[in-house]
């Protein structure tokens, strides 16, 4: 099959050579060209403009946007959606809300143009073992495409068409929701194993962990790579934690559902705890229990 990929970031640029990689026909293309020119020495066809993208497939077009959630997803869909013809399909492989996307699709169908959904997994390890590929949209729509994200996907599966448009970004959602869980709760055991009296190597457990055990995971495969390349002590990373929104999204439909997700709502928080300099919460708790108790402050 032939598909335009738009946005060569670190998740775009991968997917496009491993889709080239598996026969596809791929035409490229990033805002900055230089990245359009090192992807086109590898092999693929590169655009310098969105018109020459759509210039460059047969019909019926398929475009799949690879750029960041929110407004430049909705500014890149609306400049192909233009230029676009009836039967065209756009895909959008961000982390986009999927509000947004049951939105878009309702949006672009009125101008006789598919949309489709995309939830991706794999980060940049993707290009090798294969990217969990979760998909929403119509029927219709999604199968043909299935060459593509069955390409995608490692060999021994990890594409599911979730169901209707939203439904693959909700379970990418959901997905990433759990992801915090299962990451805080890695950090919090390795964080005691550090405390502890012992003199416990958390590289080699990590890695023996990874062996037989029921809490063996490619994360904590990651966790073994970090100590190895950072040491035990993790001297030279700042405890700063980032969240992209998926996490925080997760949580607002717990609510809307009155789900109990105790686990990923307590790990987005540590997220937002995590940068924090001095936290105000711990200042005025201690100022309290100085006053009720005359307990001993610390100043700073």
């Amino acid at each position: 099959m032939e598909l335009a990929i738009v946005g060569l970031g670190r998740m775009g640029g991968n997917m496009a050579r491993r889709l080239h990689n598996a026969g596809h026909r791929v035409v490229a293309f990033n805002r900055t060209f230089e990245k359009t020119e090192e992807i086109m020495r590898e092999g693929l066809d590169g655009a310098k403009e969105p018109a020459d993208v759509v210039a460059m497939l047969s019909a019926p077009r398929v475009v799949w946007l690879m750029v960041p959630a929110g407004d430049a997803t909705e500014q890149t869909m609306e400049e192909f959606a233009a230029l676009l013809e009836r039967g065209d399909t756009i895909v959008d492989g961000g982390n986009a809300n999927f509000k947004d996307s049951k939105r878009r699709h309702a949006l672009l169908k009125e101008r006789g143009l598919n949309f489709v959904d995309a939830g991706i997994s794999g980060g940049i390890w993707g290009l090798v073992n294969g990217y969990g590929t979760m998909v929403g949209g119509d029927r219709e729509a999604v199968a043909p495409l299935e060459p593509i994200f069955k390409s995608l996907a490692p060999p021994e599966g990890g594409y599911i068409h979730c169901g209707p448009p939203g439904s693959g970004h909700y379970t990418k959602m959901v997905h990433n929701g759990i992801e915090y869980g299962l990451m805080q709760a890695y950090a919090e055991g390795f964080e005691i194993m550090h405390a502890s009296e012992y003199p416990l190597d958390l590289e080699q457990i990590a890695k023996a962990w990874m062996h037989g055990t029921v809490i063996r995971s490619w994360l904590l495969e990651l966790a073994g790579r970090a100590f190895e390349q950072n040491g035990t002590d993790l001297d030279d990373i700042k405890g700063w934690v980032e969240d992209s929104g998926e996490g925080r999204w997760t949580v607002q439909e717990a609510i809307d559902h009155n789900v109990p997700a105790q686990v990923i709502v307590t790990s987005l928080l540590t997220r937002f705890r995590s940068r924090q300099d001095d936290s105000y919460t711990a200042k005025v708790l201690s100022a309290l229990r100085n006053q009720f108790g005359g307990h001993a402050v610390k100043s700073e």
